[in-house]
């Protein structure tokens, strides 16, 4: 008899744990199935070779000049020592970055950050610069003015130049530049976004507009470069091949691009290195695939010239 009620048994055991999953369905999955956007993970050597042999061919012009701005906290002298980390293949700081969280901007100066590409007696440099700014803070007394990033596009800012948060540089000042040449312009300009902050205040975003907008005006490309992506999203943070397959980072991305009015396509999420000691094969490959782009659209905008 007992042999008997064992199927019927299995059965209404079945249709409980069919019922049991109704009633307690499971959470969407955070990732997506494919990747929205393709990269090539492990050809770090072929891309690296790209940027060590890049040279401008406008003879007027020794190096693209990559001119970062963004927020305060958004990352932009981690970014710069980031980049420098993986091409010289070892951890480096170039550019003085804070250590903690903070509502003021830790640059102060507008600095031309070189990366050295051979040692010794002849000691050379990557033909690309970046220039680190003041970040941009929703106080109008404070953080660079947008009118300062106005005359840095055009090769007006002298290097070393101190920001001054209440009135804006002029022709006048020691450190105005009255004849930029080509090298002292800047050829691409990267907005720096962190994918771990809150909503970008009002004030904030209107001085970036207006950055955009002189940009615009003098033909100079414009990229975005997200920051913090391990810190926005656990599946990136676990799995640095999940940053293409993130919803999260995804909807992230689609949310700044309207936000920033630059195309998707020209936005690259990243890494920053923070607590590590050695180079990350995945690390390195997010940032060359920024680096490489702002190459790529410097020396177009350099050809025009």
């Amino acid at each position: 008899m007992a042999d008997s009620r064992r199927p019927l048994l299995a059965e209404l055991i079945r249709k409980w744990l069919v019922l049991d999953d109704r009633a307690e369905p499971r959470p969407p999955s955070p990732l997506l199935r494919k990747p929205w956007r393709e990269m090539s993970w492990g050809q770090n050597t072929r891309t690296l070779q790209y940027v060590q042999e890049y040279e401008p061919e406008n003879q007027d012009v020794k190096h693209v000049r990559i001119l970062l701005y963004g927020p305060v906290g958004a990352g932009k002298s981690s970014f710069i020592n980031s980049v420098s980390s993986t091409v010289r293949r070892r951890m480096a700081v170039p550019a003085l970055a804070s250590a903690k969280l903070s509502e003021k901007s830790f640059t102060k100066k507008y600095e031309t950050h070189k990366i050295k590409k051979s040692r010794g007696a002849s000691k050379t440099f990557y033909p690309f610069v970046f220039n680190d700014i003041m970040g941009l803070e929703q106080d109008a007394d404070c953080g660079v003015r947008a009118e300062d990033i106005k005359l840095a596009m055009s090769g007006h800012v002298k290097d070393g130049y101190k920001f001054n948060p209440v009135s804006s540089l002029s022709s006048s000042d020691q450190g105005y530049n009255p004849s930029p040449s080509a090298d002292d312009k800047v050829h691409v300009l990267v907005c720096v976004l962190s994918a771990n902050s809150t909503d970008i205040d009002t004030s904030v975003l209107q001085k970036m507009a207006d950055i955009r907008e002189a940009a615009s005006d003098l033909g100079i490309p414009q990229m975005g470069v997200i920051t913090n992506i391990d810190a926005a999203c656990p599946e990136t943070e676990q799995n640095l091949h999940n940053v293409y397959t993130s919803k999260h980072l995804q909807k992230k991305m689609k949310v700044i691009s309207l936000a920033l009015g630059i195309p998707l396509n020209c936005i690259f999420p990243v890494k920053n290195y923070s607590h590590e000691i050695e180079l990350n094969d995945d690390v390195d490959t997010l940032i060359l695939s920024a680096l490489k782009n702002m190459i790529d659209f410097g020396d177009d905008f350099i050809d025009n010239l």
